[in-house]
């Protein structure tokens, strides 16, 4: 294989990915609001697994390969691309909306613990069974913790769409849709693995990096496309819910469930520097959104700054390889 077909298939598995979980995630918000789920809830489960279906499937079919790193820097890049870059580009490609700080906090906090207990076990260098069921195990409490500052009666103008209750077709119409939505995202991450693996070849590059900058973003596309939809419709707690809810799995459930069935050995050395910044990165936003109380464009324009300043990070883990976490705090503080 050559770096042409490697390309070719990294762009046609992305197509195929965006497109089926762009179904797979209609037609999971149309049995939620059948079943009469609250918005933010809708966001943070139905969404969040729809539009996360990338990083999931990812996860098994890497881990499947022995090739840990690659999900791992798939699902923690996805954390920050989303965090940063997709919540920084709603207010300028949708429109600015404002936040509730009670929400964000719980939600926020569930993240951030969520990429704490993750550093913790990578940092090792293996994952066990236990540890991915204790990480897959530990998503359900962060809904729960959510739930509790969620309000119930709140369906939301998602719920409201005519296209929601004027569809004539049943229940297991979408239920199939859904699933076959699934089946094309299985399809497309494993053209965009077979890709990545064959330009890591190559070039010689880890695939970590590989999956950290630049697969992140082909997978987080369909949180971008459904959250300005969401934005553009006044549903804003959707798209937040998605947004964060979909951050959540990644560090949790995503990365989990391949280390539950084909447990890997990883590269600590590049991933903890990489989810290091991460957690910095995601006190940075919670903290600028808990202040301002809105997403806006100056807030944008700093989120999106936070997803740049992520490059500096790639030139010392290419140069600097051999990190641990004291040295990367050092490293953190001379270049503030």
């Amino acid at each position: 294989m050559d770096l042409t077909i490697a390309i070719i298939l990294l762009i046609i598995g992305s197509i195929i990915m965006i497109y089926a979980s762009d179904v797979a995630v209609k037609n999971s918000i149309t049995l939620a609001c059948i079943f009469g789920v609250p918005s933010l809830i809708i966001g943070m489960t139905i969404v969040a697994l729809g539009t996360d279906m990338p990083e999931i499937v990812n996860s098994i079919i890497s881990s499947s390969l022995g090739r840990a790193n690659i999900n791992i820097g798939d699902a923690s890049g996805s954390v920050l691309t989303q965090l940063t870059l997709v919540l920084g580009l709603l207010p300028f490609i949708g429109k600015s909306f404002a936040i509730k700080r009670r929400e964000i906090l719980i939600m926020g906090g569930c993240l951030i613990l969520a990429l704490i207990i993750l550093l913790s076990v990578v940092e090792k260098g293996y994952f066990t069974w236990v540890n991915g069921l204790f990480l897959v195990g530990t998503w359900p409490i962060y809904l729960l913790l959510t739930d509790a500052v969620v309000d119930k009666e709140k369906l939301g103008e998602v719920c409201m769409d005519p296209e929601l209750h004027n569809t004539t077709h049943s229940k297991l119409f979408h239920i199939i849709l859904t699933a076959l939505g699934f089946i094309g995202v299985a399809v497309g991450v494993t053209m965009i693995i077979t890709g990545v693996l064959e330009i890591s070849r190559l070039f010689n590059i880890p695939a970590f990096i590989i999956s950290f900058f630049v697969v992140s973003i082909g997978t987080s596309l369909p949180e971008l496309v459904v959250d300005i939809g969401a934005i553009r419709k006044g549903e804003v707690e959707v798209a937040v819910g998605d947004v964060i809810g979909s951050c959540i799995i990644d560090a949790s459930l995503a990365i989990g469930i391949g280390q539950v069935l084909f447990p890997n050995e990883v590269s600590a050395e590049l991933i903890v520097p990489a989810i290091l910044y991460v957690i910095i990165a995601s006190i940075g936003v919670i903290f600028i959104l808990c202040c301002r109380g809105k997403v806006d464009k100056i807030a944008g324009i700093v989120l999106i700054g936070l997803y740049l300043f992520s490059y500096v990070l790639l030139l010392i883990i290419r140069t600097r390889p051999a990190l641990d976490i004291t040295s990367i705090v050092t490293l953190i503080q001379e270049i503030i």
